[in-house]
């Protein structure tokens, strides 16, 4: 049995080491590159990564768009460091927070041709791990040099392939009475590849043979926990419970995909640039996201592992439908689920329908 790490532990110790302002080295065949996120980057290793001029700055298209810098690559754009670039320089292209009281940062130079595979890698990790999606990224010439500094290694060839989506294992259920439903039970499932826990509310005993009430609800701190009014997600979630209760069974996947995908930290620079007068959609956008980064499939392999093959899905989502048909579970019907408007709220559910989608 080998006791060395996994791609997918790999993986997570990346995601572990951009968060704590560490480099992390990636390789794709003959190039390797020192990558570093922004936000959690410091003077010293600044210095370090910047010092010889050869680093650039990758940021996503989204990002460039606002920056009104050349995406030459599509999806994302390199920008070179001004020579007299500093840190704060770097976390302020990178952060939109002072755009409006500063938006002349430019112009940018940015690089056409040559291979954006190790910024395009650099990038995901960076959302993978919740951080603002701008990596500062320096070529590393000497293949020695990142065992020598005891920095993680990832190779795109091996650890850096399309992911399938990650296995889960349920770790331990319990009966869980709650105020909406006496009859609960709380599964937490694990998943193999160091992500976050997500977990499943099981109302009385459904029957397996049959389409389900189910729903898969978004982790939302504000508006489950504290009962933010700029979002109908705490409604929603107790009332999907409650018609689950109501109906006496049901399952309800709660998904820690905080911001839709983007985490906490994230969303509430979101709602920062939202007080700004951006709505929803081109406040992500601004922040370098996409309109919604998060990921359904994991939804169907929780159905999947509690043994259901079919949904009467409760949302007002069209994308989650399509994911969970696309993933082999059958969508019998759809349940609205129109609950929590307020005037708070009227102009984000607005966007929502007109932008994303969302039959409201």
């Amino acid at each position: 049995m080998s006791l060395s790490p996994t791609p997918a532990e790999r993986r997570a110790r990346a995601r572990a080491d951009l968060r704590m302002g560490l480099p992390v080295c990636l390789r794709a065949g003959g190039e390797a590159a020192l990558i570093v996120a922004t936000e959690t980057l410091d003077e010293a290793r600044f210095s370090n990564m910047a010092g010889d001029g050869n680093a650039v700055l990758a940021i996503t298209a989204r990002r460039a768009e606002t920056l009104k810098a050349r995406a030459y690559d599509g999806d994302l754009a390199r920008i070179c460091l001004p020579s007299d670039a500093t840190l704060e320089w770097v976390q302020t292209v990178a952060d939109p927070a002072d755009d409006l009281s500063a938006p002349m940062k430019g112009p940018f130079r940015t690089e056409r041709g040559g291979d954006a595979a190790l910024h395009r890698a650099a990038i995901a990790l960076a959302k993978q791990a919740r951080l603002l999606p701008a990596v500062l990224v320096r070529p590393c010439a000497d293949p020695a040099l990142a065992r020598e500094l005891n920095l993680t290694e990832l190779d795109l060839a091996t650890d850096l392939q399309p992911a399938e989506g990650a296995s889960y294992d349920e770790v331990v259920s319990a009966r869980l009475p709650m105020a909406l439903a006496e009859s609960g039970r709380l599964h937490i499932f694990r998943p193999d590849d160091g992500a976050e826990e997500h977990y499943a509310v099981e109302i009385g005993q459904p029957d397996r043979s049959a389409p389900v009430l189910a729903r898969l609800h978004s982790a939302c701190f504000t508006g489950d926990l504290l009962g933010s009014l700029k979002c109908d997600c705490g409604p929603q979630l107790r009332g999907a419970l409650a018609a689950m209760g109501k109906e006496g069974s049901g399952v309800l996947l709660y998904l820690n995909q905080e911001g839709r995908g983007i985490g906490l930290a994230n969303k509430m620079r979101a709602y920062a640039l939202q007080d700004q007068g951006f709505d929803t959609v081109e406040a992500n956008h601004r922040l370098g996201f996409e309109d919604d980064e998060r990921d359904f499939r994991i939804g169907a392999a929780l159905l999947r592992e509690l043994g259901f093959s079919s949904v009467r899905l409760m949302t007002n989502n069209p994308a989650k439908i399509k994911m969970m048909q696309a993933q082999g579970i059958e969508v019998t019907e759809r349940v609205p689920l129109k609950v929590g408007k307020t005037d708070e709220n009227a102009a984000y559910l607005a966007t929502k329908a007109a932008k994303s989608g969302h039959l409201l």
